[in-house]
């Protein structure tokens, strides 16, 4: 085996790993992208040059070697305050750390639904939910770029999703009021144009119905998930002249808003009205009252969907579609109290 010179300190290039193990670049080539063909007293002599030099590939040196792209794009919907979002931010935090175990480089794309995205340099997609951009999916799809999607249980296209149980989710909250006592529950929805926010609400109302309570259209306050609406429904929720003595929030950003509201106006939380939010934000913890909440995994949804989606980037033949749906939660604090029936 020749032995390289030792002399000033400089980039190892793949030549030089080349020399010391004795063998071809092609050979070294072959070795890093996992070829099965390299013999295998080769594959020890360059793993061992490879180790004794630090040598660490070039990643566009592998996309050429094998084809394929690691760049992950990740599309999420554009929208006032999208780096403000717990929601989002788990998002990018769950998948930015799943990427870099897979040695995938990751591309944030914020999407409004009328610019185009090029997918032909990323070797997959996830798409973190599906509005007004649905005619992207369907360009990645036709494209043949491997794609998943989260946060959104699609049922009419040829691709995985993984979702949240935000119905299942709405009613353990509204259940777990009932069981309180109270009959008289508010909902402070999200933007309906939104799936999460929708199975919410249907959610909400499942549980009405189930434990025989009217549906009260004057307690369903629709918003844009804003604090600012959210504020807006709280004092509308307090001014009623038949208020009501609890209410479900589709966030618990907007659920702390309620909170603050109420606060302000000389409330008592949970005395003079019960909360339960949604999402099981760190910042419920240190409202003036523990937030009671539902739980979702966000964190585990981003990590399945990189597994999911490395899967589909080195398929050797087309897997089978997958439908997740993860399960929710309820997290049970101080913003809820018992009633007298």
């Amino acid at each position: 085996m020749v032995r390289l010179k030792k002399g000033p300190s400089k980039t190892i290039s793949i030549e030089d790993v080349a020399r010391l193990a004795g063998v071809s670049i092609t050979t070294v080539s072959r070795v890093i992208n996992k070829f099965p063909s390299v013999k295998e007293k080769n594959r020890i002599k360059v793993l061992d040059a490879i180790k004794q030099l630090k040598f660490q590939p070039s990643v566009s040196a592998q996309r050429l070697a094998t084809g394929k792209s690691n760049v992950v794009m990740l599309v999420i919907p554009h929208y006032e305050g999208v780096f403000y979002s717990f929601y989002a931010l788990e998002l990018i935090r769950g998948i930015g750390t799943m990427c870099s175990v897979f040695k995938l480089d990751l591309l944030l794309h914020l999407a409004d639904g009328t610019t185009r995205i090029n997918p032909s340099g990323a070797g997959g997609i996830i798409f973190a939910d599906i509005i007004a951009n649905r005619q992207q999916l369907e360009e990645a799809l036709a494209s043949h770029t491997p794609c998943i999607v989260i946060n959104n249980y699609v049922s009419d296209l040829e691709v995985s999703s993984i979702s949240i149980d935000n119905t299942g989710g709405a009613e353990k909250a509204v259940d777990y009021l009932v069981s309180l006592g109270h009959r008289k529950i508010a909902h402070i929805a999200g933007d309906t144009i939104t799936q999460a926010a929708t199975q919410r609400l249907e959610g909400y109302k499942n549980a009405l119905a189930k434990n025989k309570i009217p549906i009260n259209e004057n307690y369903i306050f629709k918003t844009d998930y804003s604090r600012g609406q959210a504020r807006s429904a709280a004092e509308k929720l307090f001014n009623m002249p038949d208020p009501p003595t609890a209410v479900f929030v589709a966030s618990d950003s907007m659920a702390l808003e309620v909170m603050a509201v109420g606060k302000e106006l000389g409330k008592d939380i949970p005395n003079d009205l019960s909360i339960i939010g949604f999402d099981d934000n760190p910042s419920g913890l240190y409202g003036p009252v523990a937030l009671t909440t539902v739980r979702q995994p966000l964190i585990k949804m981003a990590e399945e969907s990189v597994k999911e989606l490395y899967a589909l980037m080195n398929q050797e033949k087309r897997q089978r579609i997958k439908r997740i749906v993860l399960p929710t939660e309820l997290v049970i604090r101080e913003s809820c109290r018992s009633i007298s029936l």
